[in-house]
């Protein structure tokens, strides 16, 4: 009987590999007959359609198996930079992953910013030196290149033999690798101590047990090598999935705490999530909470993954991975039962928009409507609408996530669309503290019309102060309470901890459009005072009294406008260094030195997103066709010059007559009795 889950993901650069081993670690479990081709369309995981015809995986995907006495549920995840948003989801679920790696590429920019995020969330992570069968397949070359560029705590396994032929095989080292101690002893003294009197005495037994202790702590990396196309070291890396991972048995009696990383609509139109579950267990029919608003929902159905396929269920525990249907609001974030689980924010978010149009202008709503569902599932694609100027905008990671969005809109809800020109998002920052405030006041009754009016330009029946400053860079926003609790109307919200909710909902909505209309982030709001007449005052007052008080401590506070900017990395050839830092000099960029090898140079350098394409279509020319030009992002730096400006989609704030003409609700007129 299995005993134990291990939710584990496969990870790579575009195009290492990652699926097919997924299909081989499948075959070798005793899940499928035959093993998929990419190229074919065939795998298990690139179910949908356009994954199929495109050959890349565009959505994670996950499917199960056993080995020895664990459950494994694999998560496919896409390779290709533009889709890094499901990758990011995916990496709150998992208790252990593997990062594919080509023996012949090696080290890519994807490999890094992957590596970086499994350290820094410390998922312990096996590496697997895939396509040792192609011509230029070298495990020692790219072991080093890891060790340098990844972690010098990566130590080899297996040994590759024959590399570069479809012969090629793989074999367990006969002698452990000599740096396997020394990494080893880096986090055991007692090991150290070993280790100094005499290295010889440290027995294989001992290094193998500090090898799973400090795997499972994502201390060290053991790197497999091997085939997914032939199989060969692939049952070796299952070894090593079974025996260095670490599968939990969980606590089905716990308190009830799960997080979703995934939604997709059934075929009825349905939400369906994707959920872990870390602790407690869920039944059918069961009323649950899911989500930090305190949504609840009744479960009306849950599939559990089983030996390569979905199966309907009456529960699902801790440490399972389930499909869950009937909450109907339920989005990718939300936590299950008890809210302490949060999702990880490891990359950047998408750098690039572009307006949408349909061909058929009648078809305007249908498009928002489609476009609003392809956001359940990624909700990175951010649409804004401007109802001025009748479009629709999306963000983006790259041309080929817009490519695939156009081909899903067509094919599953028959819309045609182009898209707009490309255009770089920036952000805000703010530059100092700023803050300011809002009083409720009186009303004061006419003699001539016997209507009461206010006293201030204050227009909502509450008082707000708010301060905005400066956070550390890759913050995010913070919203903080610094009130007597006596101010907050209780009434209205039902306690301090959903008041202090909805309010940094309403303070993160508003900081979507900036003083130059960029979203704001890197601060932290602080609410200073609070003001409320009970009864009367409503939560209405207080979501569009925020805008106001909020825009005007930002603009006292002064914001930077910032741009994306990404490491990009050249190989071209010795020949062309002069002209293409030339290049470079006239983009705005300095090059760092260049590292020679007889047939290559390789040049790095920080340059703009905006100016990336300029370069691409240089390089060509500048390189007699034979640059190659890779790019990761790296961060956002301040403008130089005249900050862009971005058209507000709302009302602005800072302009009180236009606002409150956009809000002239019911919060802006009399209460009965006033």
């Amino acid at each position: 009987m299995l005993r134990r889950t291990l939710n584990l993901g496969i990870l790579a650069h575009v195009d290492a590999g990652k699926t097919t081993l997924t299909e081989r670690l499948l075959y070798g479990a005793g899940v499928i007959d035959e093993i998929g081709s990419v190229d074919k369309g065939t795998t298990q995981t690139d179910s949908l359609a356009l994954e199929r015809e495109r050959g890349i995986t565009i959505r994670s995907a996950v499917v199960s198996f056993a080995l020895d006495d664990v459950a494994v549920n694999l998560i496919d995840t896409p390779g290709h930079p533009d889709f890094i948003a499901e990758v990011e989801r995916v990496l709150s679920v998992l208790d252990g992953a593997v990062l594919v790696i080509s023996a012949v590429e090696g080290v890519q920019p994807q490999t890094r910013i992957l590596m970086r995020a499994l350290k820094r969330l410390q998922i312990p992570t096996l590496l697997f030196l895939n396509k040792i069968d192609r011509r230029g397949a070298d495990c020692s070359r790219v072991l080093a290149e890891i060790q340098k560029k990844l972690t010098p705590a990566a130590v080899a396994m297996t040994a590759a033999h024959g590399e570069g032929d479809r012969a090629a095989s793989v074999t367990a080292h006969t002698e452990t690798d000599p740096r396997m101690a020394e990494v080893l002893a880096e986090h055991d003294e007692l090991l150290l101590r070993q280790y100094v009197d005499d290295e010889t005495n440290v027995s294989p037994r001992r290094l193998g047990g500090a090898l799973v202790a400090q795997t499972a702590k994502a201390l060290v990396y053991p790197v497999f090598c091997g085939s997914a196309l032939t199989g060969a070291g692939v049952e070796m890396l299952s070894s090593g999935i079974s025996e260095l991972l670490p599968a939990r048995a969980g606590d089905p009696d716990g308190p009830v705490s799960g997080l979703v990383f995934k939604v997709e609509r059934g075929p009825t139109g349905e939400r369906i999530a994707y959920a872990r579950i870390f602790s407690g267990t869920v039944h059918t029919r069961e009323q649950v909470r899911f989500s930090r608003r305190g949504d609840h929902g009744k479960l009306t159905a849950i599939r559990v993954f089983r030996d390569g396929r979905d199966a309907p269920q009456r529960s699902v525990s801790a440490g399972e991975i389930a499909k869950l249907s009937g909450l109907a609001d339920i989005r990718i974030g939300d936590s299950i039962g008890a809210a302490n689980r949060s999702m990880a924010h490891e990359f950047s978010p998408p750098t690039l928009e572009s307006v949408v149009v349909p061909l058929d202008p009648d078809k305007r709503e249908q498009l928002r409507l489609a476009l609003g569902q392809l956001a359940e599932q990624d909700p990175l694609i951010n649409v804004r609408q401007d109802d001025e100027r009748h479009e629709i905008s999306i963000s983006l990671y790259g041309e080929v996530q817009k490519e695939v969005i156009q081909a899903t809109l067509s094919r599953e809800y028959s819309l045609d669309v182009e898209f707009g020109e490309t255009t770089t998002i920036h952000i805000e920052r703010p530059i100092r503290t700023g803050e300011a405030l809002e009083i409720l006041h009186a009303r004061t009754k006419s003699n001539v019309t016997g209507k009461s009016s206010p006293t201030s330009t204050n227009p909502f029946l509450a008082t707000l102060g708010l301060r905005v400053e400066p956070s550390p860079v890759g913050s995010g926003i913070e919203f903080l309470v610094d009130v007597d609790v006596r101010l907050v109307p209780v009434y209205v919200y039902k306690g301090v901890d959903a008041f202090a909710a909805d309010m940094g909902r309403y303070v993160r909505e508003t900081l979507k459009e900036g003083l130059f209309g960029w979203q704001v982030t890197d601060c932290a709001v602080t609410l200073t005072d609070c003001g409320y007449r009970a009864p009367g005052t409503t939560a209405a007052d207080l979501r569009k009294l925020t805008p106001v008080v909020l825009m005007r401590a930002l603009e006292r506070a002064g914001t930077v406008v910032c741009q994306p900017t990404v490491r990009v990395r050249l190989e071209i050839p010795p020949g062309t260094i002069g002209s293409v830092v030339a290049a470079l000099s006239r983009l705005g960029a300095a090059a760092e030195a260049p590292s020679l090898t007889d047939e290559l140079a390789v040049i790095e350098t920080i340059l703009p997103v905006v100016r990336v394409r300029d370069l691409q279509q240089q390089l060509s020319g500048l390189t007699h066709g034979e640059g190659v030009l890779e790019s990761a992002f790296e961060s956002y730096e301040p403008v130089v010059g005249e900050p862009p400006t971005r058209r507000r989609t709302t009302a602005n704030p800072l302009n009180l007559d236009e606002y409150k003409a956009r809000h002239s609700g019911r919060s802006t007129a009399p209460r009965p009795g006033e």
